[in-house]
This record gives structure tokens, C-alpha cells and sequence, in this order.
């Protein structure tokens, strides 16, 4: 993947929002513009466009509004229950399994180059689900924000920011999993934990920068006659131009290139299984299985989010477009929930080294002076290496 060219679509972006009036930004406070200080409200009525949606919002100054079938759309069970109820879902099942699964990565599993990927992966689910709450309460409160504009910002830019690192995470692995089975000899000079490290630190880098835009422009506007303030729910129609390359940067360095890398790896890594024929068919169906949860995963919010941006469509009647990409925005928030269970939990080796940790944990407190003994958990799956039991680490 190109830095240089995520970089360089970014400062674009950035500098072309330079070039946006705060006419059409900041509608939701009282303000000037132009060295003399003429007042906004002399300007012409602004339309708006809603976010990553489709929405229209009117807006004349400190008078911003929208039209009937958007408020039915905000406040529509759609929005305000079921949205919310899948973020929660993920948010309760998701965050006990990956911190669950973090520490048995970082306290009973051997260091290797895999390991320094599943953690990073671990790291940005984890991340990402504590964003959540946010995004529940915000829907929940009929689509209202109440934590201000710096922590619209922040939550944003958090969210996105670690759902492409989860992506580029997996893509990571895909690469580590091709080049241990299928050359196998070249992994001793390409695959270190040291190698492993720097690429990590590569992509929160790069992953940082990319959401940058996100924490430099206005995410909160206060829709009048609804009386509430949206949160990364509306954006200038010229705002919206000026993000269309941005978006298409991310969207194929974030998601058409990781998926052809995981397709060729994979299918290569596939390939190499189905050779030993039935010795690794439950390898090869959980192979197949990554595939199929980060396409339906990932696609159709990058794939909607591309075809919002670059639509210049004027009318209201696309409103459909924003229950597609609420509830696309909300499965991909699941890849967070489903990734520990698809790359750990799913092992019988990494469930054993779980139930280990819990039995040692039970053991702690009958534990006295006497010596232990110790022993190892030879590795077999896919993040198998050696592993010392807990009478090797008494609590």
C-alpha cells in the first residue's frame, strides 16, 4: 500500500476545506464572514446535504432545517431502535471477548510475527467498540447529540479510523498466513516479530493521518425545527464535493486493495491446504470463512459511502440510501464482534489455553509455598505457538 498516496489525497482534502465558507460549515452558532465582519445571516439560504446520507437541510444562518421526509426518516423506529439495538449487540458480546481475547495474546502466547498482528487487530476492535456507546445513546436519543462538537469529532474519527485499521490488520495477517504456508522457506528471512512490529506501526501512522479530516471540520449542526443537533449527519453540498477524492482514496487503499490481497493470499493459502486433502479441510473452511465475513462485512458501507459521495442528484426522494447505510454501517461495526470468535476463539488450542487461564485464576487463591511444575501447549492452529500453563505463572 501507498503512504505517500493516502497522504497526499489527504492534504488535498484538507487544503480544499480550507475553502469552505463558514456559511456553509457552521450553521449551528452565531457568526461572521469576510474581513468585515458581515454577518452570515445576509447570505443566501444554503441546502445541506446529510453526512454519508442523502438528506436535504435548509439552512439561513442560525435557521437550519429539514424537510418532512427526512424528520420521518430520524426519528423513524428504523434510526432510534433497531440501529442502536445492533450497535448494542456488538458492544456487549464484543468487547468481553476481544479484551478476554487480548490478554491471553499478550500474557500466555509465545511472541511471534502473528501474534504482533492479532494483538494490533485486538487493539482496534477493542477500540472501536468503545466508541459505541456513544453512537447507542446518540440514536437512541431520537438522533441527538449532547456530548458536544470536539467529542462528535473525536467519536467519528475514532470510529472510522479503527474499522479500516481492523481492515488493514486482516490484511496483515493474510499476508504473514501466505508467506508461512506457502513459502514456507522465505519466512525465516521476511517473517520476525521485529518486521512485524515496524508494519504495525506503519499502518496506526497512515490510520491516523487518514482521519485527520474528520477532526478538522464541523460534525454537529442544530436542526431547528426538530430541535436536535446531529451528529457526522450533515455536510455541505460543497463539502461534499471537496470529500468525493478523499473518500475514493480511502476507499480503495481501505478496502478494494486489502480485499485483492486477501483474495490472491488466501486463495493461494487455499490452495496449498486443499493439497494435504483432508488434513487441513477444517483450516481451509475457516479460511474461506474470513473471506466471506470481511466481504459482507466491509462492502456494501465502502461500496454505499463511494456511491453517496459522487451522486449529484438534487432531489429528496433517495432517502432509502440512508437505511442502507445505517444498517451497513452497523454490520461492519460486527467484523469487531465476530473476529475474535473467527481467529481465536474457533481453535480448540486457543479455548484450551482459555479455559487454562480460568483455572488457573481459580487455583490462585489454594496456591502455597510448594514448587509447580510446567508445561507447554504445542501449537496447531492459526495463531498456534508454545504457551506455559498457569502453573508456570501462579497468580
Amino acid at each position: 500500500m501507498s503512504l505517500a498516496g493516502v497522504m497526499t489525497g489527504l492534504l488535498c482534502a484538507v487544503m480544499l476545506f480550507q475553502h469552505v465558507s463558514c456559511t456553509e460549515l457552521n450553521v449551528n452558532r452565531p457568526r461572521s464572514c469576510g474581513a468585515g465582519g458581515s454577518p452570515c445571516c445576509k447570505g443566501p439560504r444554503q441546502e445541506q446535504s446529510i453526512g454519508a446520507r442523502t438528506f436535504r437541510v435548509t439552512e439561513n444562518c442560525n435557521d437550519t432545517t429539514v424537510g418532512n421526509t427526512t424528520v420521518q426518516s430520524l426519528t423513524s423506529k428504523y434510526t432510534t431502535v433497531l440501529i442502536p439495538s445492533l450497535y448494542l449487540i456488538v458492544f456487549i458480546s464484543g468487547l468481553p471477548a476481544n479484551i478476554l481475547a487480548l490478554w491471553i495474546l499478550v500474557r500466555k502466547t509465545k511472541r511471534m510475527p502473528s501474534t504482533t498482528f492479532l494483538v494490533s487487530l485486538t487493539v482496534a476492535d477493542i477500540l472501536l467498540i468503545l466508541m459505541l456507546p456513544f453512537k447507542i445513546i446518540y440514536h437512541f436519543s431520537g438522533n441527538n447529540w449532547i456530548f458536544g462538537e470536539l467529542m462528535c469529532r473525536l467519536v467519528t474519527a475514532s470510529f472510522y479510523g479503527n474499522m479500516y485499521a481492523s481492515v488493514l490488520c486482516l490484511t496483515c495477517i493474510s499476508i504473514d498466513r501466505y508467506i508461512a504456508l506457502v513459502h514456507p522457506f522465505a519466512s525465516k528471512v521476511f517473517r520476525s516479530q521485529k518486521m512485524a512490529g515496524y508494519v504495525c506501526l506503519v499502518l496506526w501512522v497512515a490510520v491516523i493521518g487518514s482521519v485527520i479530516p474528520f477532526c478538522i471540520i464541523t460534525q454537529t449542526y442544530s436542526i431547528t425545527n426538530m430541535k436536535i443537533t446531529t451528529c457526522h449527519d450533515a455536510l455541505s453540498n460543497n463539502g461534499k464535493v471537496f470529500l468525493l477524492p478523499y473518500f475514493i482514496s480511502i476507499f480503495v487503499v481501505g478496502f478494494v486493495l486489502p480485499l485483492c490481497i486477501m483474495l490472491f493470499c488466501y486463495g493461494s493459502v487455499l490452495q496449498t491446504l486443499i493439497r494435504n486433502q483432508k488434513k487441513y479441510v477444517f483450516a481451509a473452511k475457516v479460511t474461506a470463512l474470513v473471506l466471506v465475513v470481511f466481504v459482507v462485512c466491509f462492502a456494501p458501507s465502502n461500496i454505499i459511502l463511494i456511491l453517496h459521495y459522487s451522486d449529484k442528484s438534487e432531489h429528496e426522494n433517495s432517502d432509502y440510501l440512508y437505511y442502507i447505510y445505517m444498517l451497513s454501517l452497523a454490520v461492519s461495526s460486527f467484523n469487531s464482534c465476530l473476529d475474535p470468535f473467527i481467529y481465536y476463539y474457533i481453535s480448540e488450542e486457543f479455548r484450551s489455553r482459555v479455559r487454562s487461564a480460568f483455572k488457573c485464576s481459580k487455583k490462585s487463591y489454594k496456591v502455597t509455598d510448594q514448587a509447580t511444575s510446567s508445561s507447554q501447549l504445542k501449537s496447531k492452529g492459526t495463531i498456534v505457538s508454545s504457551l506455559d500453563t498457569c502453573k508456570r505463572f501462579p497468580a
